[in-house]
């Protein structure tokens, strides 16, 4: 009968996705994405300075900022602050939470719960410390974000030919990778207790489409937001750029029909090929203003993104659609499919 007990209670907890979303996907992807996010952020500093997109006054600025910026990180005021919060959030939740969990955390008797050992460790140390590292890492992008909200307001050498299409701007796309791992952590912690509560019948999938399309939403906001400083000022190179370079086309432009299509006779044919070229140049400079976006987010980023939000709940569709079902799914839809 105790061996019997002991394999229900081991079942119970590998059974347990809301444990492993927190404790083996979650932490581990937080501590990996504070490296992830400082190697992001170092990149792009350096990028700032080797293009040499600010004068030397700016770039003092720029100095002055990072440096405040990682007195600040580095300052244990804010990480006390957190684990203070983190300590309520788990005084005032623990009999709400803990006491109702699962059996291999708790022991119900007479109608008593009484925490296991295993359930101690999961409600001081593994929840703890799964808050703990989303707390820090949100700090840490809030000071990253603010450093970008320091640079949109200093005097960038934008160029609105640039061939990356933003300016110059282009590098700046691989800002939101660095908050993938955190979309990560929260879609597989959220998806973890959606899961158990279509599991446990409380809840279907339909119910959480809206909330779903929440989630997606605010991570994308989030990530984008330090982005969007640079909309405005990424605009107005764009609104110049067409008008000085139609100025400029407009007179390569009427000064080339008047030679060689007005008044071409006597006129060397080698200097045709001279001129022919720049107003190709300029034509492919104007295209590029053209086509120039004031939002600088690289498409490969904003994918990875989203399948950092939406692969995680996976699991909740697993939990009422049989991974067998979806296959077939699938196959039919892509029977259906003419080649």
């Amino acid at each position: 009968i105790t061996a019997l007990w002991y394999r229900d209670e081991l079942a119970n907890l590998l059974r347990d996705y809301m444990l492993y979303a927190r404790v083996v996907v979650a932490i581990p992807v937080l501590l990996i994405g504070q490296i992830l996010m400082e190697g992001r952020f170092r990149a792009i500093v350096s990028h700032v300075r080797k293009a040499e997109l600010l004068d030397p006054e700016d770039l003092d600025k720029l100095d002055t900022a990072v440096g405040t910026l990682k007195r600040l990180r580095d300052s244990p005021l804010p990480e006390l602050i957190i684990l203070a919060l983190v300590c309520a959030q788990v005084a005032f939740l623990w009999k709400s939470k803990m006491l109702t969990g699962s059996s291999w955390a708790v022991t119900r008797s007479g109608g008593f719960a009484q925490l296991k050992l295993t359930g101690w460790y999961y409600g001081l140390v593994g929840v703890p410390t799964y808050q703990f590292l989303l707390g820090f890492n949100s700090w840490k992008w809030l000071l990253w974000s603010f450093l970008l909200f320091r640079l949109a307001r200093m005097k960038l050498k934008l160029v609105a030919t640039h061939p990356d299409r933003h300016g110059g701007l282009g590098f700046l796309g691989l800002l939101p990778v660095g908050f993938i791992p955190m979309a990560v952590a929260l879609s597989a912690v959220i998806g973890g207790s959606w899961r158990g509560e279509i599991l446990d019948s409380r809840a279907t999938l339909s119910g959480f489409l809206v909330p779903a399309i929440i989630l997606v939403l605010l991570n994308f906001a989030v990530a984008l937001i330090p982005l969007s400083f640079f909309v405005v000022k990424l605009s107005l190179v764009r609104q110049k750029g067409m008008l000085d370079y139609g100025v400029l086309a407009q007179n390569r432009g009427a000064d080339f029909q008047e030679k060689w299509i007005m008044n071409r006779q006597g006129r060397e044919p080698a200097t045709l090929i001279g001129e022919a070229s720049i107003l190709a140049d300029l034509s492919t400079s104007y295209s590029n203003i053209r086509q120039m976006r004031p939002f600088p987010a690289d498409k490969n980023s904003l994918i990875s993104l989203a399948a950092a939000v939406l692969l995680p709940l996976f699991p909740v569709v697993l939990a009422e659609i049989p991974f067998s079902e979806i296959v077939k799914g699938v196959l039919q839809a892509l029977q259906g499919v003419p080649i």
